[in-house]
């Protein structure tokens, strides 16, 4: 699966989940390298590792897991030259120790988990090293009966302790009165006594230290610095004696160490399963059915990260027709089927339980690519529109039986006319490759694509239409609308502008071609973007009930959708034959018909002496001759009469820096327009 369709569907979230749930190093690196497969035997597989985890934790087992504390660096020092200590083995024998419980747990665990149980079967006890690190290691030391040699050289080491303590204790005893402090103390390893400064030379010895004031010197007597030379060597004898069985002791691990590492990936292997189990747990997960046949049955199901909030979702694909065009309002939860079908099937396809109720059917796929929000323009900096071009150019090049595509909003943000087109044109294409697809869309023209094409079916998602609140129901077979101006309303869009936009659309109905379906649709879009970027607020100075619009776009920015949507709009507008026969001089905002183009455009510069119009067609801005053109609809039917124009015609821009101006003099800020703009 490629990057951008990881990141889409939000894998990285559910791993980071998923995570919490290991309890070893090496359980959290199966984790890490966890992706979706593509082969169906080996997901059915990974699904029934898990299944049989979670059976074991649905009837209350505790799972002796083995700690790998300590493990880690162990197992990387092997064959080094690395001579282990007595702590290490301390760590490898509770390793072993636990390997042992966990095999024997498993043994008696076949009836419920045949499958994972017989993993355990292969971990090695290595009873010999685990005996010989029981009888020389104790409570993290070398034991004396390690070896013979090492015994006798710490009797050898006791008795000459014990000559050393009588002497001192003696020696306190005779020399009390010239003493810092009744006790012995310890300088490079040797014995000493704290006498007073000006004292010292009253006991015979060498002085090997001085407290910080200098008031007190230490002093190893003569009597016993024999004996401390002999405990020195003594002492010397024991480390080598010890070395000598951590050596032994390192030999026997590492002629082990394929079994301890086998032991190692067993364990991490179960803390993965058993991880993947509890997270299943924690979401409600359960098994499916998978088939390599294209077949999807959804009942219940659910996003992982949206369990609480999300209405269940059903749906079907694959027998009858291939591919879904799902239609409704914004608010209607079109992008959350699309994101819930993609992970859901990315996670069957990592083994792992997903939320859906029993009778759920999954597809496997060899890829799963997503065009879904603008994530991916923020990652190419491009636009909207390029960003789903590449991702569209990438799903074509792609596209086979095996690939299920998730598309949302196919073309949105270009002209609808050619969005449209384009759409019928890529979803044919990818229709012949024979790849399943789900498509979220605002043209209505695809609605009827959908229902005229084999391998398509529509969709939509439901909405109440009388309390104008999101169902979240898919119902396959029927058509949505986008209910524009009714969740406008209900949001609190200013009346008048409702008002307006009824009338505009009772205008325009009867005068749209056969392309009236897909326009509608990229209107009611518009409007639906408007309302759902804006909050309703009061004025200050206005009473409480008079509402006005204020958020990132605002009123310019509903204006400028306006423009925008009746720019686009009479694109593919016939001429009215009683208003081309009004023969008035052409004015700034009246609505032509350009007979050289066959297509409607805007005046935003009258007739000059020449006999040449400034008309914009499609944001483009020409000369025509007046003998071209024909006056379609005038521009009071078309806007209010103090409606600004620049918002048709001037750059965004443009139009900052003409305010800006307006209010002070910049320097340096000026407005550049080319030659036609003038």
């Amino acid at each position: 699966m490629d990057n951008i369709t990881m990141s889409m569907l939000e894998y990285d979230k559910l791993k980071e989940s998923l995570r919490e749930y290991a309890v070893s190093y090496a359980g959290r690196h199966h984790i890490d390298a966890l992706a979706p497969g593509s082969h169906l035997r080996a997901i059915e597989a990974a699904l029934r590792e898990t299944a049989e985890a979670k059976s074991l934790l649905d009837k209350g087992a505790s799972v002796p897991l083995p700690s790998l504390e300590g493990i880690e660096h162990i197992a990387s020092l092997l064959h080094t030259g690395y001579l282990f200590t007595e702590q290490d083995f301390s760590a490898v024998q509770i390793f072993l120790h636990s390997c042992g419980q966990l095999r024997k747990y498993m043994a008696g665990k076949s009836d419920i988990a045949p499958t994972i149980s017989m993993y355990a079967s292969s971990m090695q006890e290595l009873p010999r090293l685990k005996s010989e690190i029981e009888r020389c290691i104790r409570f993290g030391k070398v034991d004396d009966q390690a070896s013979k040699q090492l015994e006798k050289v710490r009797k050898k080491i006791a008795v000459v302790k014990e000559r050393i303590q009588k002497k001192m204790s003696s020696i306190l005893s005779r020399h009390g009165a010239i003493l810092q402090e009744h006790l012995v103390s310890v300088r490079g390893g040797r014995y000493v006594v704290p006498v007073k400064r000006e004292y010292h030379k009253q006991i015979k010895g060498a002085v090997l230290d001085q407290s910080t004031s200098g008031q007190t010197v230490f002093v190893e007597p003569e009597e016993i610095s024999m004996l401390q030379t002999e405990l020195g060597m003594l002492e010397a004898d024991e480390a080598r004696e010890e070395s000598v069985v951590l050596s032994m002791l390192t030999g026997m691990l590492e002629a082990a160490g394929s079994d301890l590492q086998l032991n190692i990936d067993i364990t991490g292997n179960y803390d993965f399963i058993f991880a993947k189990a509890k997270y299943g747990r924690s979401i409600g997960g359960r098994t499916v059915q998978l088939n390599d046949k294209g077949w999807i049955k959804l009942r219940g199901a659910k996003h992982p990260l949206m369990l609480k909030t999300m209405v269940p979702l059903n749906m079907e694909m694959g027998t009858g027709y291939r591919s879904l065009i799902i239609t409704g309002p914004n608010t209607g939860g079109k992008t959350v089927a699309l994101k819930t079908l993609g992970l859901l099937t990315l996670m069957v396809q990592s083994g792992l339980l997903v939320p859906v109720e029993e009778e759920s059917v999954f597809a496997v796929f060899g890829q799963v690519m997503t065009a879904i929000g603008d994530g991916q323009s923020i990652e190419q900096s491009l636009s909207t529109f390029s960003a789903q071009i590449r991702r569209l150019i990438a799903m074509v090049n792609t596209a086979n039986p095996s690939t299920l595509l998730l598309i949302d909003e196919l073309a949105a943000g270009t002209d609808p006319g050619e969005g449209m087109s384009l759409s019928i044109a890529i979803l044919e294409e990818l229709n012949r490759r024979g790849a399943m697809m789900m498509v979220t869309t605002h043209f209505n023209e695809l609605k009827g694509f959908a229902s005229r094409t084999s391998g398509f079916q529509n969709a939509r998602m439901e909405f109440d239409v009388n309390t104008l609140e999101p169902l979240y129901r898919l119902t396959i077979g029927e058509s949505g609308q986008s209910y524009a101006i009714e969740i406008a309303t209900k949001l609190g869009m200013p009346r008048g502008i409702i008002d307006r936009s009824r009338d505009v659309l009772q205008h325009q109905k009867p005068q749209l071609t056969a392309a009236e379906p897909a326009e509608q649709a990229g209107l009611e879009k518009q409007a639906n973007d408007t309302c759902e970027k804006a909050a309703i607020e009061p004025e200050p100075s206005e009473p409480s009930g008079s509402p006005r619009m204020t958020g990132r776009k605002g009123k310019e920015g509903l204006r400028e959708q306006q423009a925008a949507a009746e720019g686009s709009r009479m694109d593919i507008m016939e001429p009215d034959p009683e208003a081309i026969r009004n023969k008035r001089r052409l004015e700034v905002g009246d609505a032509v018909y350009v007979s050289s183009f066959g297509r409607t455009g805007i005046v935003y510069q009258e007739e000059d002496a020449k006999g040449m119009v400034g008309v914009m067609i499609q944001k483009q801005k020409l000369k025509i001759n007046r003998k071209r053109l024909k006056l379609y609809i005038e521009k009071g039917n078309l806007y209010p009469e103090d409606y600004d124009f620049d918002i048709v015609f001037e750059s965004k821009e443009n139009r900052k820096k003409s305010k800006l101006m307006q209010k002070r003099h910049v320097e340096g800020l000026q407005i550049i327009r080319k030659p036609e703009d003038i």
